[in-house]
């Protein structure tokens, strides 16, 4: 597994620690003692760095390749998902896959952003920037879901909304603009999760939602640290700063108020188990589900309404 500059004194221990356990067995010496010493300060130097990470480290963490994403979400911790293809205007967008499924024995629409690992699977995804098409699918599936009383779940992993020529020519702003009025209105749960980026528009045109959860290490943000950065300190090295000024990061935003729950990830990062990571998010979820759906349909419109009045703060004169 790929370790992140800030783990590489977790990565140096660990080279250590193995060849103590190889020079103990290749000399036949007791080196029991040495070894212990070195997985107790291996220990230590994790709870140093992955219970103080800061919030360009989580973005670090929330950007790793081999993070889970979507679908590695799905086939963990959803039964029987059927996906559903095109928005029935232009096309289909692979950067947005939906549709049925289950989880925890409740049947549910589940939509997202997926991203790809290599070239190959990234070009199809297009890093995970949908396009319009890929909005209105989304929200012909959630109008299915209302259809069959389906509660819906959003999965949110997207440096942002694909901002290309093709794009602006088929209205994405419209499409997400849409999304945000439809989603406001829908009478069915909503359930949202930022699994790893949280990014501006691409990222809220999908949500809008009675409860917004998000990964221990992702982030969510109305711009990327880099380009923050780029803006107002006019280099995209400064992003760190970026990052801590911007309260991009799960604690931040819980912290604030703007996000409902924190879904707690492995040691480390959720790419280093998947399996328990996507437990937890089941979870998570069920939780959510049972709690809205128990809720009388006014009383989750008009919560979801005061929920997004409530947000920001200002100042009078």
């Amino acid at each position: 597994m790929k370790p992140l500059e800030f783990e590489q004194p977790i990565v140096e221990l660990e080279k250590e620690i193995a060849n103590l356990k190889a020079k103990a067995i290749s000399q036949k010496i007791d080196m029991t003692q040495e070894v212990s010493a070195m997985e107790e300060k291996l220990a230590q130097t994790k709870h140093e760095i992955y219970d103080s990470l800061s919030p360009w480290q989580r973005v670090q963490i929330a950007r790793h390749v081999q993070r889970p994403f979507m679908l590695d979400y799905i086939s963990h911790a959803f039964d029987d998902f059927c996906e559903l293809h095109g928005d029935r205007h232009v096309g289909d967008d692979h950067a947005m896959p939906g549709g049925l499924a289950t989880i925890g024995g409740q049947r549910v629409v589940v939509i997202g952003h997926q991203k790809g690992r290599d070239t190959k699977e990234n070009l199809k995804r297009n890093f995970g920037s949908a396009h319009p098409e890929g909005y209105r699918k989304s929200l012909r599936l959630m109008k299915l879901a209302e259809r069959f009383q389906l509660p819906v779940v959003a999965l949110i992993d997207t440096p942002g909304a694909f901002p290309g020529i093709g794009a602006e020519e088929r209205n994405i702003a419209e499409a997400i603009a849409l999304n945000l009025r439809e989603m406001m209105l829908l009478k069915v749960p909503i359930i949202a999760v930022v699994l790893g980026e949280g990014g501006s528009g691409g990222a809220l045109g999908i949500g809008v939602a009675d409860r917004v959860l998000m990964m221990e290490n992702a982030y969510y943000s109305v711009i990327s640290p880099e380009g923050c950065a780029a803006i107002l300190w006019k280099h995209r090295k400064h992003a760190p700063e970026a990052a801590e000024a911007m309260k991009i990061a799960a604690p931040d935003l819980a912290e604030l108020k703007l996000i409902d729950g924190v879904v707690k990830e492995p040691r480390g990062g959720a790419h280093h188990s998947h399996q328990e990571a996507a437990e937890n998010l089941k979870q998570a979820l069920l939780t959510q589900i049972n709690e809205l759906k128990a809720l009388p349909l006014d009383q989750r419109l008009d919560e979801r309404y005061q929920k997004y009045r409530a947000l920001g703060e200002w100042q009078g004169e």
